[in-house]
């Protein structure tokens, strides 16, 4: 599941239209959680979703509209569970579009325990982050706790005894998108956004 809802009220424009060396980041990820081993990927847009799915290829992805984004990424978070309607699948492996650094490698290392009551989060200089992977029996009370812009935080705090951490300081950067010094350091940028959209 790649989020990529948010507005970016602090670099200027909705995080799914990031662009990097002129290809979305959002494309970028699809590939990255592809070539991961993903079955299936789901992508949750929110600010500017028309334009996203006008502008950028989305491949075979199933794309969520999470029309309350505005809320925070725990309505993203609930909006991607919702559409995950497959009962075969066992886990499923969160990530934000705004993590240009993020490799298969570390999506693979955080998804090898792809089971119903696995919880994982990579860490990076140990401090948890993304890919965070969410067995199935977690998923309706990550769905019920998720909350604003601290996500599935509350339910991984009750639950931090059973998290599985999984270093992936070696294999990916951990850094999100946050400021226009960092958007400038990774060579991103935002295309103006169309009225109205």
């Amino acid at each position: 599941m790649i989020i990529a809802a948010g507005g970016g009220r602090r670099i200027g424009g909705p995080e799914a239209l990031l662009r990097q060396g002129g290809k979305p980041l959002v494309s970028q990820m699809i590939d990255t959680m592809a070539e991961a081993g993903c079955v299936e990927v789901v992508v949750v847009l929110g600010a500017a979703a028309e334009q996203v799915r006008q502008t950028t290829d989305l491949g075979a992805a199933t794309v969520v509209v999470n029309r309350a984004w505005g809320t925070g990424v725990g309505s993203s978070i609930r909006a991607g569970l919702a559409a995950l309607t497959d009962e075969t699948i066992e886990a499923v492996v969160v990530v934000p579009v705004d993590m240009p650094g993020l490799t298969a490698v570390a999506v693979r290392r955080v998804a090898a325990l792809p089971y119903p009551d696995v919880l994982a989060c990579a860490t990076y200089d140990g401090l948890r982050g993304y890919p965070m992977l969410f067995g199935r029996r977690h998923w309706s009370g990550i769905a019920t706790l998720a909350s604003a812009d601290v996500g599935a935080r509350p339910y991984l705090l009750a639950h931090k005894d059973q998290i599985v951490d999984i270093a992936c300081d070696s294999v990916a950067d951990g850094s999100r998108i946050d400021s226009p010094e960092l958007m400038a350091l990774y060579g991103l940028s935002i295309p103006e956004q169309r009225v109205g959209v």
